[in-house]
This record gives structure tokens, C-alpha cells and sequence, in this order.
């Protein structure tokens, strides 16, 4: 039997006559519209957010999302699967409620999600970041009345240096590791992080960059849709990689497809590296903070900026953000679920 929906924080009749998003076991619910933010499950209608694995799964009826990432999503997805694009934007209504999706600056096709019903306005962010990426369109700030953010990096020391000082010590790290006559490995997820990073070495440089045979779809995905990328070709047994950068995603970290590289360094590229321990604790040479999500400076002013009397958040520690936006007089608090559901990674 499924478990009842939850609402999201305290309830204000006076304001909100009830919850418009709740929490099942299946994830975020919109009862009035009758369809599923990001879903954990296999649901009738999902509306998704991006295409990354924790956010898009298998098996629901019919999905909905941005225009931009919908061939990122046919190719997770496979054939089949009922998948529609919608321009960012533009309202559809779904059971009465009005719906629309907003860049989000994550990855390519990010989105917001915009739920506007009996004139209340709640916005659910997905993952996203406000630091400029070549990628995607940038973050698009939305007013409402509850905010449900993102919080996996909500914590003070969390802060990104600028992405282009970052990319040069990428830059810096390959050429160092090319007149020592090995390869420099660079671990970056496949969808999203890896194609940012060809992006921004643009400035830098035009060489061919090998890709993990998990990052090459995706990238050509990128490609068809207009953003420009360093050169690429798929990495093969019989390469020479000495002196090149290679881009793997790090689940293929100590596998043995990584003998085929020779001598290498490793460096991983993730916000995780704004804590130089974790490199080392995980066996890298480099750490390289480059994050596709928001820090704690773009969390708090977004947060902030959306004017939301309420903030519900999710992913993440969030109670050192709960807790500054309660002192700006926000009701802000985690989501609640009911016992047992736990928020997915």
C-alpha cells in the first residue's frame, strides 16, 4: 500500500489552502495537477528536471522537460519512452494547474519547475548553479511563494573560485603532465561536467581530447545542439595517450579498462575538491573545484532573491541554510517525509 502523501513544512491556512507539492514514496507530488517532480518511481506523469540518473528513471508513462536537454533524456530513457520538450518558458496546464520550466544553469536542459495554482506560486528548483557555464542557459531567477531548493553544498566553507582560474589550473595541469611525456587523466561526470570542461578550455587551446566510450554520446549530443567543444575522439586500446588529457567518468576509476592509459596522472574535477583532504583521501594527485551546482553565497542570495516566505529544501545538509534564512525571517526547514523515505542522493 503507498504511504499518504506528506505535506512540505507547516501548512498557513491563511495563505496556502493546502500543500500544492507533497512528498510520497514515490518523491515530489503535485495532487491538484496529478503529476510527479523528478519521481524516485515509476509514475504516471514525471515532470523532470534534467537528465541525470538521480533525477530522470525509467518507466513512467510520460514525461515532460525542457526542450534543450530532451535529447539527453531519449537517449538515457531508449526507445519507447513517451518523452515531451517543452521551450522554457511557456505554460502548459496540467489538471488545472499551470506549469512551466525555467533554466536552471545545471547542465544542458536543467530546469526550474514553476507550479502555479488558486494563485499560489511555488517554484522547484532541481539542481542548479548561478556561476556562468558555456553549456547552458544560465539560472533564471523566478519570484513565488515557496521555494524548494537544492542544498548539497549549503554550508559556509563552500565556496567556488572563478571558473576561469580553475580551467587555467586544468590548462597548466595537462601541459605540466604533456612535458613529462604521460597522460593526465581528468575523472568528471559524464553528462554535464565533462562537456563544460571541453567548453572552457576553449580558451585555452584547440588539441583532441579523448573521451571514456560513457562521455562520447553525450558529447556529440552537445555538439548537435550548437555548443562548442574541443575536438574529441573516443578513447581506443591501441591510443598513444602519452602527453594527452582524457576525460573518465569516476566509476571507471580501478577498473582495468585504465591500463590501457599507461602512466598517468589522476585528478578529479568535483566542488568535493574544495576540501584538499578528499583528494588525497581518495587516491587523486589534483583536486579541481569546479561544481555544476550552487555554493553557499549563490544558495543564500538565491534563496533570498526569489522573495519566497517559505523555503523547503532538499539534498544535502541543510540546516545551517535553514537556519540563516529563519534569521531573515524566512520559514525555511528540510522537507518532511514520512517515516522511512528517504530523499534520493
Amino acid at each position: 500500500m503507498s504511504a499518504a502523501p506528506a505535506p512540505l513544512g507547516r501548512s498557513d491556512p491563511a495563505d496556502f489552502a493546502a500543500a500544492l507539492v507533497t512528498w510520497t514514496e514515490r518523491g515530489l507530488y503535485c495532487p491538484a495537477g496529478d503529476f510527479h517532480i523528478d519521481p524516485c518511481r515509476a509514475v504516471q506523469t514525471a515532470v523532470i528536471t534534467h537528465a541525470h540518473g538521480d533525477h530522470l528513471r525509467g518507466g513512467c508513462a510520460r514525461y515532460l522537460l525542457a526542450a534543450a536537454g530532451e535529447s539527453l533524456a531519449r537517449h538515457r530513457l531508449g526507445r519507447g519512452s513517451s518523452v515531451t520538450g517543452l521551450e522554457y518558458g511557456v505554460p502548459v496546464s496540467l489538471g488545472g494547474v499551470r506549469v512551466s520550466l525555467h533554466a536552471a544553469g545545471h547542465v544542458l536542459g536543467s530546469s526550474q519547475v514553476r507550479i502555479e495554482h488558486a494563485g499560489c506560486v511555488w517554484v522547484v528548483s532541481g539542481d542548479y548553479k548561478r556561476q556562468p557555464d558555456p553549456t547552458c542557459a544560465p539560472f533564471e531567477e523566478l519570484a513565488c511563494d515557496v521555494f524548494v531548493s537544492e542544498a548539497t553544498f549549503a554550508q559556509p566553507r563552500y565556496r567556488w573560485p572563478p571558473t576561469a582560474d580553475v580551467v587555467a589550473q586544468i590548462w597548466d595541469w595537462w601541459r605540466d603532465n604533456r612535458a613529462r611525456g604521460i597522460a593526465s587523466v581528468l575523472f568528471c561526470y559524464a553528462l554535464g561536467k565533462a562537456q563544460r570542461v571541453l567548453a572552457e578550455l576553449t580558451a585555452f587551446t584547440d588539441q583532441t581530447v579523448y573521451v571514456h566510450p560513457a562521455i562520447a554520446p553525450l558529447t556529440r549530443l552537445y555538439r548537435k545542439a550548437g555548443i562548442r567543444l574541443l575536438p574529441t575522439l573516443t578513447s581506443a586500446a591501441s591510443a598513444d595517450y602519452r602527453g594527452s588529457l582524457v576525460l573518465v567518468p569516476p566509476g571507471a576509476a580501478g577498473t582495468s579498462w585504465m591500463r590501457r592509459l599507461g602512466e598517468h596522472s589522476r585528478a578529479l574535477c568535483s566542488g568535493w575538491m574544495c576540501e584538499p583532504e578528499q583528494a588525497r583521501r581518495r587516491a587523486y594527485d589534483r583536486g579541481f573545484v569546479l561544481s555544476d551546482h550552487a555554493d553557499w553565497p549563490a544558495l543564500t542570495s538565491t534563496c533570498l532573491a526569489t522573495g519566497a516566505r517559505r523555503v523547503l529544501l532538499m539534498h544535502g545538509q541543510s540546516s545551517a541554510l535553514a537556519e540563516f534564512l529563519r534569521q531573515r525571517g524566512v520559514d525555511a526547514q528540510a522537507i518532511a517525509q514520512p517515516a522511512g523515505v528517504t530523499v534520493p542522493p
